[in-house]
């Protein structure tokens, strides 16, 4: 919580009126009151509002506590807060805030009844994050001062606000909204009218496709939420997050968005309808995706769907050397990983000269481990004792299982699982790292589909915690056991799922990506405050467009192509702006440019 302000100059806007004061409206309350404001919330209820003030006087006393406010502040703070239940309570108010149910009906009502109650000054802001500003705006009787002011939930903690103008919206009032977020401690971006805005716009699409793949028994919904966290970085699995949100909450913005783009990635999937009209609408009724201790925890308790802890009932097969093909980085932190895991590694290249080169590049890696006192100079050393380079395939005669980390290139693959398939023992376990080819093919390449599998490690492999297994339909149930065993033992939280492509970080990672490019490809929204919305708003450790430079612009193409070829969905075609920024040759930071300029190395 911020310090209250009340010695500093503020801006116009010295009184604010906020109308609905469930969790937002009282996080909004105390924001504006922590920075100085006279604050009136209004609610329909008299019971609400009493639950506000109780909300507020918990939150200033724990931040008491732990030292964020001095007693004589928590005192000037609730003081500046006082409750109604009529609107007219708002007469005197340079800023209404509006934070009702997600009703066209019950919002235009309330902006209606506001026309006859305030100044003619005094600016309307929504907090809509589904609805159309610029409807609100025309059924108003100073479009001009209508705008939208989306906060974040929780309010006092989250650092985004977007500010919404609609073709009617007067300048001015955005310059005076955009002041006083700035005031709060927030971070203002400014973005346009349309369903979901900026962050919203673009988490919901994913969050909607999570929950198809789930309802399409793809993957259960831990691995869907875990491979989100372990892969992206996420602070929350989509599933999880979908239950936090509100599945209704999550439909009713969806449907917003589907009605204006038709684009099929935003038709809510099936399941949120089920679940909503069933009442199972997440933590705050105590079920939705998961079932929670009782309504409104999050403490997630098991229910029919948890996995059970006893594993699988098939046994896997030894294994004690494995072979790792390629000379990539990829390949040579997959060979780290199984050397420290305490196997014995034979890294195999095209030819000696790449092998000793890609063992060197182990050596660095453990030797920083050692500097930042992570490991021993002698388990270091020990570690890379293990690991044997060679520059021909025939010493993978006698190991048990063959990572090929090689060129993603289904032609490469077949060929190197063709050879994989004369020259490993009966038994071994051959698997792909691919993230976007499907493992059948490479599986067809031999004479022993039923041993092939996929393992998705993630760059780079020795600090990304997951891996993605990849059955067939043709793989054995003890080489399913086998890997899963080994990722155990590896310390990699596995996650199954089906051989379609993207699996399920990349198909859920890369339309978002995709919908992200074609925000700044419609002149909608700038890089920069795409990149903000999703740090700041959706937790997200990188903006999209810092993610693409990182992953390369080619690579993410490939990726989207795949995509777009597997499922059809003309929502999945790829941006056409990302296409011409590869074709000239800006594939991101390896380059020098991509969506950004770099500095040379």
């Amino acid at each position: 919580m911020a310090t209250p302000q009340s010695d500093t100059p503020l801006s116009p806007l010295r009184t604010v009126a906020v109308v609905g004061l469930g969790t937002m409206g009282t996080g909004i309350a105390e924001v504006l009151a922590a920075a100085g404001r006279d604050v009136v919330g209004i609610d329909i209820g008299e019971a609400q509002t009493a639950k506000c003030v109780a909300a507020l006087e918990a939150s200033t006393a724990r931040a008491v506590e732990r030292g964020r406010l001095t007693e004589p502040q928590r005192a000037d703070l609730l003081a500046r807060v006082t409750t109604s239940t009529a609107l007219s309570a708002a007469a005197d108010a340079d800023l209404v805030i509006e934070v009702a149910p997600e009703s066209y009906e019950i919002k235009h009502q309330i902006f209606r009844e506001l026309d006859g109650i305030v100044r003619p000054e005094t600016i309307l802001a929504t907090g809509t994050n589904a609805l159309s500003v610029t409807r609100l705006a025309a059924d108003s009787a100073r479009p001009e001062r209508v705008l939208g002011m989306h906060f974040f939930n929780p309010a006092p903690a989250m650092k985004l606000v977007e500010v919404v103008s609609s073709v009617l919206t007067a300048p001015s009032a955005v310059t005076a909204v955009t002041d006083l977020a700035l005031d709060l401690g927030k971070e203002p971006v400014a973005v346009g009218d349309r369903p979901g805005f900026v962050a919203d716009g673009l988490l919901f699409g994913y969050l909607n496709q999570a929950a198809a793949m789930y309802e399409a028994n793809y993957a259960s919904r831990e691995d869907i939420d875990a491979a989100m966290r372990l892969g992206c970085g996420l602070p929350m699995g989509p599933l999880a997050l979908l239950d936090l949100i509100g599945v209704d909450t999550a439909r009713t913005v969806l449907e917003a968005m589907y009605a204006e783009s038709r684009d099929r990635l935003h038709a809510p999937a099936p399941v949120l309808k089920q679940l909503s009209e069933a009442g199972l609408t997440g933590r705050k009724a105590g079920r939705g995706f998961y079932t929670y201790e009782e309504p409104g925890s999050g403490t997630v308790v098991a229910d029919s769907l948890t996995p059970r802890e006893d594993g699988s009932a098939t046994a896997g097969r030894t294994v004690r050397s494995v072979g790792v093909a390629g000379s990539g980085t990829m390949a040579s932190g997959i060979a780290e990983v199984f050397a420290k895991a305490g196997y014995e590694v034979v890294l195999a290249a095209r030819s000696e000269e790449k092998a000793q080169s890609a063992r060197a590049r182990i050596g660095k890696n453990l030797a920083r481990s050692v500097d930042k006192g992570r490991m021993t100079a002698e388990a270091a050393a020990q570690t890379l004792e293990r690991v044997r380079p060679t520059g021909t395939y025939d010493d993978f005669a006698d190991v048990d299982l063959a990572v090929e980390a090689v060129a993603e290139d289904l032609e490469v693959k077949r060929q190197l699982f063709a050879t994989l398939d004369k020259v490993c023992k009966p038994g071994a376990v051959l698997a792909t790292t691919t993230s976007s080819l499907p493992v059948v093919a490479c599986a067809r390449a031999t004479s022993r589909p039923q041993d092939v599998i996929g393992m998705h490690f993630f760059n780079p492999a020795p600090a990304m915690k997951l891996v993605e297994v990849v059955r067939t339909v043709l793989t054995a149930d003890d080489v399913h056991a086998t890997v899963r065993e080994v990722c155990d033992t590896i310390r990699k939280h596995a996650v199954d799922c089906g051989d379609r492509a993207g699996f399920i970080v990349n198909a859920l990672l890369f339309p978002y990506l995709n919908n992200a490019i074609k925000m700044v490809q419609e002149h909608y929204a700038s890089l920069d405050d795409i990149d903000a919305a999703m740090k700041l708003g959706g937790g997200y450790p990188m903006g999209p467009f810092e993610l693409l430079d990182v992953v390369g612009l080619d690579v993410s193409l490939a990726i989207e192509k795949v995509l777009h070829r597997e499922f059809r969905d003309p929502g999945l075609a790829p941006a056409p702006l990302l296409e011409h920024l590869v074709a000239a040759g800006c594939l991101g930071r390896k380059t020098g440019r991509g969506f950004r300029e770099y500095a040379k190395r």
